[in-house]
C-alpha cells in the first residue's frame, strides 16, 4: 500500500468529559459517532495547556509550553521548533492547513506548505499578560461572562462565517487532491473555532437540544469564598461581579455549546463524505482532537484556563489503516500526537528524540501501559505564577508555588469534589508527587522565563504599534489568472485534468 494520507480534524474547546468513549449518547453527532466506531478512542486524553495558543503549539510540536516558550495567547511560536507538519513534509508529504492554529509571530506556516484560510485570531503580541500586575484585567481582550448571558440563536456570527469557510476550503482541497496532479501523499488539517464561546448557534442545531436532560451542570456554582485560589482568579479575570448569572443563562449557554458540537459534527461529516466520494478514505489516517476543553458551568466555571477535567480533558480519536478500533483508558496527551503520526507514517524521529515530550500512542492502542505520566502547564491570564499538573494512574495532582496543592482520585471522584491533598492519609502520595514536580520542572526558573518573555513582548508590541503597522496575520493568496479557464490554457486539457473520476 502506498504511504497513508493524513487528515487531522480539530475542534476548539471541546469538553473531553463529553467524549468518554466517543460522543456522549445525548449529543447529536452522527458523523463523530461513526468515526468513533472505527477509531482508537483515548478516553482520558488531556491538553498540554488549557489555553488555545500554548495548547496548539504543544500539539503541533510535541513539546510542553515551558520548552517552546508559548506560554499564553500572545507568545511567539519559534520557527526553529519542528512540528508534525515539518516531519511529514520532510518525508515527502504535501501539507495544508485550513483554519485556526493560533500561531503567534511572523511564521504563520510552521511546516505547512500552504494555508487555505487566514487565522481567526491575531498573530501579534497584543494579548500578552503581565505577571508584574497581578489582578489586572484588560477588558478589550479578556474573556467575560457576556458569552453566558448572551447565549442564544443566530444564523450567522463572526465564528460561523469562519468555520463555514474552513469547511468549504477543506472540502475543495480534498477534491483537488483527488485529481492526482500531485503524486505525493498528503496531510490536511481542518481546524475549527467552534464550539468555543460565545454560545451562539444556528436554530437547526439549537433546537436539537430543546428537551435535553443535560442542560444543568452536574455540580452547580460554588460560592466564591469556597473556591480554590486559581478558580477565584479565573472568576476575577472573567469580570464575574458585573454579571448576574441566572439558572436560565446557564441552561441557554450549555444548549448553545451542545448545539455547536452538532454544528462541528456537520462540518466533519461533510469533509469525511468528500474523502469517501473521492475514494481516498481507505488509505487515510483520520485524527479528531480538540486543543482544550470548556468547564460549561461546572462549579460555576466557564471557558478554560483551569486544570479541572472539563477544561483540561479533550477528545482524541485515531482511525488508521490496519489499526483496530478500540477503547484506551490509559492517560494520553496532545503532545503525543506528534510521535504518533510519525509512528503511523513510518517516520523515524530518532535524531530529535530528546526534543519530544510526548510518546507514540500506538503501544497504548496495543494494550500496553504508559511509560511516563501526562503533564500539563498553565502560565497565562488568571495565573500569577505557573501552575503544573501530573495525571498518572487514578491520580491528578495540581501544584502552584503560591497556592495549596490539589490531589484528586479520579477513579472515585471524577468530578474532583474532594481535594485529598489536605487529608493526612494521603501525605505520602502528596510527597511522592512533589518529588515528581521537582523532577519535571524548575518552577522558579519557569516563572522567571515567563516574566522575561512577557516583558520583552510588551515592549516589542508597544513599539510596533507606534507608527506604520505591518501585520503578521496570514494572507491567503490566490492567483486568479491560474484558476478555472484562462486563454493561456487548453480548454480540453482543463476539463479533463480537473475531473475526478474520469471516464465513468
Amino acid at each position: 500500500m502506498t504511504q497513508p494520507n493524513v487528515l487531522v480534524l480539530m475542534a476548539d474547546q471541546v469538553n473531553g468529559t463529553l467524549f468518554g468513549d466517543g460522543p456522549a449518547d445525548f449529543l447529536h453527532t452522527p458523523n463523530l459517532r461513526r468515526l468513533a466506531e472505527r477509531s482508537v478512542r483515548f478516553t482520558n486524553a488531556y491538553t498540554a495547556s488549557p489555553l488555545c495558543a500554548p495548547a496548539r503549539a504543544a500539539f503541533m510540536s510535541g513539546q510542553m509550553p515551558s520548552r517552546t516558550g508559548v506560554y499564553d495567547n500572545a507568545a511567539e511560536f519559534p520557527s526553529s521548533v519542528p512540528t508534525w507538519a515539518h516531519h511529514l513534509r520532510r518525508a515527502g508529504y504535501h501539507t495544508a492547513l485550513s483554519g485556526k492554529m493560533h500561531f503567534v509571530g511572523p511564521d504563520q506556516l510552521h511546516g505547512f506548505e500552504e494555508r487555505l484560510t487566514t487565522d481567526v485570531y491575531p498573530a501579534d503580541f497584543g494579548w500578552t499578560p503581565d505577571y508584574r500586575k497581578p489582578g489586572e484585567r484588560i477588558d478589550w481582550w479578556y474573556h467575560n461572562l457576556g458569552s453566558v448571558t448572551g447565549a442564544g440563536v443566530a444564523e450567522i456570527s463572526n465564528q460561523m462565517e469562519y468555520d463555514d469557510e474552513v469547511a468549504f476550503n477543506a472540502e475543495q482541497k480534498l477534491y483537488d487532491l483527488s485529481r492526482g496532479h500531485d503524486e505525493r501523499p498528503w496531510c490536511l488539517c481542518a481546524s475549527f473555532t467552534h464550539p468555543h464561546d460565545p454560545y451562539v448557534a444556528r436554530r437547526k442545531y439549537w433546537d436539537l437540544y430543546n428537551d435535553c436532560e443535560h442542560l444543568e451542570p452536574r455540580e452547580g456554582a460554588i460560592p466564591f469564598d469556597e473556591l480554590d485560589p486559581h478558580s477565584q482568579r479565573i472568576f476575577e479575570a472573567n469580570d464575574y461581579t458585573k454579571f448576574d448569572i441566572q439558572p436560565e443563562d446557564v441552561r441557554r449557554a450549555r444548549q448553545g455549546y451542545f448545539a455547536n458540537i452538532s454544528y462541528i459534527d456537520d462540518k466533519v461529516g461533510g469533509i469525511l463524505d468528500v474523502l469517501e466520494r473521492t475514494r481516498m478514505a481507505d488509505n487515510t489516517i483520520v485524527l479528531f482532537v480538540s486543543d482544550h476543553g470548556d468547564m460549561i458551568g461546572e462549579k460555576g466555571l466557564w471557558f478554560k484556563m483551569s486544570q479541572y477535567e472539563g477544561s483540561s480533558r479533550v477528545p482524541l480519536m485515531v482511525s488508521a489503516p490496519d489499526l483496530p478500533a478500540g477503547r484506551v483508558d490509559e492517560p494520553a496527551c496532545t503532545v503525543d500526537v506528534n510521535p504518533t503520526l510519525a509512528d503511523l507514517t513510518g517516520i523515524d524521529l530518532g535524531e530529535i528524540k530528546p526534543w519530544t515530550d510526548g510518546q507514540s500512542l500506538l503501544p497504548l492502542a496495543r494494550g500496553e501501559n504508559r511509560e511516563t505520566p501526562v503533564l500539563m502547564e498553565y502560565a497565562a491570564e488568571a495565573s500569577y505564577a505557573p501552575l503544573v499538573s501530573i495525571r498518572e494512574g487514578r491520580w491528578k495532582y495540581n501544584y502552584c508555588e503560591i497556592d495549596p496543592p490539589q490531589l484528586f482520585d479520579l477513579a472515585n471522584d471524577p468530578d474532583e469534589q474532594n481535594n485529598l491533598a489536605t487529608d493526612a492519609e494521603h501525605d505520602a502520595t502528596v510527597a511522592e508527587f512533589n518529588q515528581k514536580v521537582a523532577r519535571h520542572w524548575s518552577l522558579k526558573q519557569f516563572d522567571a522565563e515567563v516574566r522575561e518573555s512577557q516583558a520583552r513582548r510588551l515592549i516589542v508590541y508597544e513599539a510596533l504599534r507606534n507608527g506604520a503597522y505591518y501585520p503578521w496575520d496570514y494572507q491567503p493568496l490566490q492567483v486568479a489568472s491560474e484558476r478555472y479557464m484562462r486563454n493561456h490554457m487548453d480548454l480540453n486539457q482543463v476539463e479533463e485534468s480537473q475531473r475526478f473520476p474520469r471516464g465513468e
